[in-house]
């Protein structure tokens, strides 16, 4: 497997039990983890089960979290590989599974699940899909795009891919302000501190058009680009 960021011709894996990544670059230095299952079907799903969630959430909030590759397989042939960039993780697309029972070896362990359906279609990088291999320098092209959307604040990244994934969410090309609206009270759901959303969303309209992912075409009304 190449290294979808930089391009080298192949990733390193670590030694076994490595707590926190799989593979690595040697020329960028990047990490990636992979997760991966059985598949009969050509659908990713939405939900990919992860460790304990104490530690993925302390992974995200101090930013060490690796990027993701997720497979599906049937036959021993890749149906999918996708990759999901480590700047798209947000602590409330992680989900919590219910504890361990009592009488279980571990009980009270708390695991969870990534909610990979909730990252915004820029974070959901093809590198297989449909047992189709994608090309190589669209993969890459498509990762240093998703790069304008880094953002160091937890909360800023937040407030932007959730409201990028609204913007996905309209089927049509164009929009207008009055639809984005419409996901005010379930953004404000995610965010009940935050009095004054419909504002917060006209902001992350302006960086997302700043950053390249819509245009303003006229009076409260954009396109997708």
């Amino acid at each position: 497997m190449y290294c979808p960021i930089c391009g080298a011709p192949m990733l390193s894996h670590y030694s076994a039990n490595k707590p926190v990544a799989d593979f690595y670059c040697d020329d960028c230095r990047s990490d990636f983890e992979l997760k991966s299952r059985e598949s009969k079907t050509a659908h990713i799903g939405r939900t990919i089960a992860d460790g304990a969630y104490k530690t993925m959430i302390e992974r995200i909030t101090s930013l060490r979290n690796p990027n993701l590759f997720v497979m599906t397989y049937s036959n021993w042939a890749v149906n999918n590989l996708m990759l999901i960039p480590n700047h798209f993780f947000t602590p409330s697309i992680i989900e919590k599974r219910p504890p361990l029972k009592d009488t279980a070896r571990r009980a009270g362990w708390m695991g969870c699940n990534i909610g990979i359906g909730d990252i915004p279609d820029s974070g959901r990088i093809f590198i297989v899909k449909n047992s189709i291999l994608e090309d190589k320098a669209r993969v890459m092209d498509l990762y240093q795009r998703s790069l304008s959307l880094k953002t160091e604040k937890l909360e800023s990244r937040g407030w932007l891919l959730e409201v990028l994934k609204c913007v996905d969410r309209i089927p049509t090309n164009s929009f207008t302000l009055n639809q984005l609206y419409a996901f005010a009270d379930e953004l404000h759901a995610k965010h009940p501190d935050n009095n004054f959303v419909k504002d917060k969303i006209r902001q992350q309209l302006q960086l997302l058009r700043d950053k390249g992912f819509i245009e303003f075409t006229t009076r409260g009304e954009y396109r997708k680009t």
